[in-house]
């Protein structure tokens, strides 16, 4: 497949898991990807696909703008397509959670989208080529559970994020459209779930099984295609059916 031949696609949160599988996705297809991770492991990652590597906190907000504008600087071609998969999870109840929990996972989960994209954005706008921009939410937007307050409320605001977003971003050709995955299965949580964990919430979905990476990274790759250029705004459920709105 090479329907993404010669674009460029940045993927953050890549250095494992759904990210590197979405990055991988991307490559196969043709584009040339950059890989950023604040965990240096992202380096042999995007050496093992041919990619170009960023080892960036996306916590430090002036760290990021300056990583990606060196990055952008390169050869002058501009981003098609961002990816903000980048994401930390935690739990704990409302009446017990710790506010700096609440607020590290805004940092992550949202606030770094509002740079990335005011980053690579502008130069995708002056290419008048249009772009991609993907953001990474979760089923927990639309029916997340008890002790997820500040996860669900972190993944709804991204939902809301990537609304407006496309819409402001649209008159440029610039589509803008988050992800919901459901139960995906990664290499860290098949270490960390039970087997009845496992059967029980593989029992939630029609299908009969949970998530897989690659199951997020090929809906992913539609939406960077040209196949997907009249699809924007939207809270794309990867959820095996277990959510249905």
């Amino acid at each position: 497949m090479t329907r993404l031949h010669g674009r460029r696609g940045l993927v953050t949160g890549a250095a494992r898991g759904i990210g590197r599988q979405v990055a991988q996705r991307l490559a196969d297809e043709g584009m040339r990807m950059t890989l950023l991770d604040v965990d240096p492991a992202v380096e042999r990652a995007a050496a093992e696909m041919g990619a170009s590597s960023l080892v960036v906190d996306l916590r430090d907000d002036e760290a990021t703008r300056r990583g990606l504008a060196a990055d952008a600087d390169g050869d002058g071609d501009p981003y098609w397509l961002l990816v903000n998969n980048a994401g930390v999870f935690a739990k704990a109840p409302l009446l017990e959670m710790d506010l700096g929990q609440w607020d590290d996972l805004h940092r992550v989960n949202a606030r770094s989208m509002v740079i990335t994209m005011q980053a690579l954005a502008p130069a995708m706008i002056a290419s008048g080529r249009g772009g991609r921009v993907v953001n990474m939410a979760s089923m927990a937007a639309k029916r997340g559970t008890p002790g997820e307050a500040a996860y669900a409320a972190s993944k709804a605001a991204v939902v809301a994020l990537s609304r407006i977003a496309a819409m402001e971003l649209g008159p440029h050709q610039i589509t803008v459209n988050s992800i919901c995955p459901g139960y995906v299965l990664t290499e860290m949580g098949a270490d960390t779930r039970s087997a009845d964990q496992v059967a029980a919430w593989s029992a939630m979905s029609p299908l009969g099984r949970l998530g897989q990476p690659a199951d997020v990274a090929a809906v992913i790759a539609f939406l960077a295609s040209d196949d997907g250029a009249y699809i924007t705004g939207q809270a794309l459920n990867v959820t095996g059916g277990m959510c249905t709105w």
